[in-house]
């Protein structure tokens, strides 16, 4: 890997859920640079295993699993192989989820169940499933990525908003529920960042191109974030430099929930 880099989750056994693509690469590609040993779970087999070569390929270590984080078997599954490979979980980047947009009274329960069970109750499963290691092994961290959504709604979005709130509070519970055991947990809500889950939003809004032209209307800095600007404050809340932060809810949002 780069020179430059610190180590500072030096043979550290990551998970990170929704790796295939956006932030979820990002933040694998960002751990393994810093010497973590990356698990990249994606529900999509072909994206998991491309951002695992990737780090293979800069000299990093990381293997693919496919998971579907709603499905309780397919996340012990996920749990049990990064203990088979790395022998412990020490950290646990809950980013999988999904974006479903619509007018709430038309949203079917199709969608609603989708979200919520991808979006909230995953993050839950993952995270009960990781914590029985990271209690035995004596601490761990765990970052969920909601949104500046779990926070603030906007227009076709009800039901992403409730569930990315709903990441939140369940932050502060985990944090609470395990301060005094080594494990910790905060939470991250980015903004709009440049990655394909916001782009059927965007449809709605009048299309990707008129969203960006306007994006200084609602995110002060100007620009949409970019996937590896969430990947360095999730690599510092993942490692031992935020060894006093838990149950924190950060924003990455450009300024958007300053206003």
């Amino acid at each position: 890997m780069n020179s430059s880099h610190q180590g500072r989750v030096e043979s550290k056994a990551c998970i990170v859920t929704g790796a295939g693509s956006g932030i979820g690469k990002a933040i694998a590609q960002r751990l393994a640079e810093e010497g973590g040993k990356v698990l990249c779970a994606d529900v999509n087999r072909e994206t998991a295993v491309a951002t695992a070569t990737a780090i293979q390929q800069q000299g990093g270590i990381a293997e693919a699993f496919c998971a579907d984080i709603s499905k309780l078997d397919q996340v012990n599954a996920l749990i049990d192989r990064c203990l088979e490979l790395y022998g412990r979980i020490d950290i646990l980047i809950n980013n999988a989820g999904v974006n479903i947009p619509g007018t709430f009274h038309e949203v079917s329960d199709a969608d609603i169940d989708r979200t919520l069970d991808v979006n909230l109750k995953g993050t839950m499963y993952c995270s009960r499933a990781a914590i029985p290691a990271m209690l035995k092994q004596g601490g761990g961290s765990i970052v969920n990525i909601a949104s500046v959504n779990g926070l603030v709604s906007e227009p076709y979005l009800c039901v992403y908003a409730a569930s990315k709130g709903g990441v939140v509070m369940l932050t502060r519970g985990i944090a609470l529920d395990y301060a005094t055991q080594g494990i910790r947990c905060n939470c991250i809500c980015p903004g709009w960042v440049d990655t394909p889950i916001n782009y059927a939003h965007a449809d709605l809004l009048g299309g990707i191109e008129k969203v960006y032209a306007n994006v200084g209307q609602f995110q002060p800095i100007g620009r949409p974030g970019e996937p590896r600007e969430i990947a360095h404050l999730a690599l510092f809340l993942a490692s031992d430099e935020a060894s006093f932060i838990t149950g924190s809810i950060i924003t990455a949002d450009g300024g958007m929930t300053a206003q």
